[in-house]
């Protein structure tokens, strides 16, 4: 069974590496502390740029359809609520409620 991918160009070199960095960025964090995980993708993508080996654009394909795949069951666990740590979640939802109205929550004092 092949892996199935969301948008264009998802079997090109430069379509997979698009796709990946998307799901980094998005699931990930684009955080400084998190700039190593991107910086290496970067790094490894442009020293095979020439390369268009299929079993590597396989291996990075099924793991940006992996990554994708981890956070949106997560997030059906949540939208079924299974008894999991909702903090994030709850934060996440009353931030977005704050908004809706024009308020935000203020930042939690952690000594």
């Amino acid at each position: 069974m092949g892996s199935s991918f969301t948008g264009a160009n998802t079997t090109t070199a430069k379509g997979v590496y698009r796709n990946l960095l998307k799901a980094i960025r998005k699931h990930v964090g684009k955080e400084e502390h998190k700039s190593h995980f991107i910086d290496f993708v970067k790094h490894e993508f442009r020293s095979n740029l020439n390369s268009e080996d299929p079993q590597k654009l396989r291996l990075a394909g099924d793991y940006t359809f992996h990554l994708n795949s981890v956070h949106h069951h997560k997030d059906l666990l949540f939208s079924y609520n299974i008894a999991m740590d909702r903090s994030d979640e709850m934060k996440r939802v009353l931030g977005k409620s704050a908004a809706s109205v024009g308020l935000q929550l203020p930042d939690v004092y952690q000594p």
